[in-house]
């Protein structure tokens, strides 16, 4: 198949339709809706920042308007998702538990030499657990002999926890107030589940496909980089067969130099449409996660600034992206103010572009499902660089 030509706007289409992003509540309501939206993007990120609700809980909500954090618990508790990292930390499908294997057996392949004392340590973690089943790390005695030195700085116990688990003897699940419960895999993995280890080549196809699933239209970094934990992982190879297959096809954009870009061919000639609705997004949202794409498809320069030195940021610590239709209009800088119940919005940025009332009304409408979301009853808007845009906002709240 020839490589496809197509207008930035189609590109757009593709990627938000992919991302869930398309419509309202793409994958329906209720707690299966949950269940559907992580099997189709194969992937949620975790991320332990609470300035707002956290990120795994905020993505879900964007496209199951009346999400329950409770059903991610319950789907962990029926088996049908687990956590694990194969870029990043995030809740997989439980389907796809196998492809977790090689990233598992590279952790423990590629890790430092354990010193006598330090596996001896992870066989007694090991040990406690399969005779008093799950535990957190608090159920390990303190066993520091040192001041911390930082965030990373784990104790033992806490670092044989992590050894076990990212190499696969230890799976976890997490509680309602977010903490890890270790706990051994024949414990959560369902007996129908298929735990052989994929090839070289399925692991490859598999990060390929489910990739261009989630993103729409991907570079090869973006594929590479979903596979980077497992050394030779022959994602160049394999997206080469699957293009000489037809399985997966090239395309450019319509006057744009861009490196190839990949998508599938499910999404050629659909007419796909996009709503006139608003997200608040997850900086973590799948959407957000490669700045170089939001520049080359929505001409959008994005960053999340907790990582950036104060002096530096120029939105604020944990800027949260809006879109409305296929445009992102403005960022937010917010902190949910969980004993005033009340959102605290310290910064909303709009981008140069002129906003109608008709997407005024809808950014309002995102604003006000924002603050429920974070169990709040009330927000305060400080300061803003469109004080007309902002007057509006403010007249809707009050």
């Amino acid at each position: 198949m020839s490589q496809l030509t197509i207008t930035g706007s189609q590109a757009r289409k593709i990627i938000l339709h992919a991302a869930g992003l398309a419509q309202p509540a793409p994958f329906g309501t209720g707690p299966e809706a949950v269940y559907k939206l992580i099997d189709h993007l194969g992937f949620i990120q975790i991320d332990t920042n609470y300035v707002v609700e956290r990120a795994h809980h905020h993505a879900i909500a964007s496209r199951v308007p009346d999400y329950e954090p409770e059903w991610l618990l319950e789907l962990q508790e029926d088996g049908r998702i687990f956590e694990f990292l194969l870029a990043d930390s995030g809740f997989m499908p439980m389907n796809d538990f196998r492809f977790s294997l090689p990233v598992k057996a590279s952790f423990s392949a590629n890790r430092n030499l354990l010193t006598k004392a330090e596996i001896n340590l992870m066989n007694q973690v090991m040990d406690r657990i399969a005779r008093e089943g799950p535990l957190q790390v608090t159920d390990f005695e303190n066993d520091r002999t040192e001041a911390s030195s930082g965030w990373w700085d784990w104790r033992p116990a806490k670092l044989a926890l992590e050894r076990l688990y990212l190499a696969g003897e230890l799976m976890t699940t997490r509680q309602k107030d977010f903490k890890k419960l270790y706990d051994l895999p024949e414990n959560l993995i369902p007996e129908d589940i298929d735990t052989t280890m994929p090839t070289a080549e399925e692991f490859a196809k598999y990060i390929i496909l489910r990739t261009l699933k989630s993103l729409g239209i991907a570079y090869l970094k973006e594929l590479s980089w979903r596979a980077r934990r497992v050394k030779n992982n022959l994602i160049k190879q394999e997206l080469e067969k699957l293009v000489a297959a037809g399985d997966v096809c090239t395309v450019a954009i319509e006057g744009s130099k861009t490196a190839t870009l990949y998508l599938l061919p499910d999404h050629i000639n659909k007419d796909l449409q996009l709503s006139d609705a608003a997200y608040i997004l997850s900086p973590f949202d799948v959407v957000n996660v490669f700045r170089h794409r939001l520049k080359d498809f929505f001409n959008f320069d994005y960053q999340i600034e907790c990582f950036v030195p104060q002096a530096k940021r120029k939105y604020g610590y944990f800027s949260l992206p809006i879109l409305v239709g296929d445009v992102f209009v403005a960022r937010m800088d917010s902190k949910a103010d969980r004993k005033k119940k009340t959102l605290l919005v310290h910064n909303l940025h709009f981008e140069p572009v002129e906003l109608s009332r008709q997407q005024l009304e809808k950014i309002i409408d995102a604003l006000k499902k924002f603050v429920r979301f974070n169990q709040c009853h009330n927000i305060v808007l400080k300061k803003s660089n469109n004080e007309v845009y902002i007057e509006i906002i403010r007249n809707a709240f009050a």
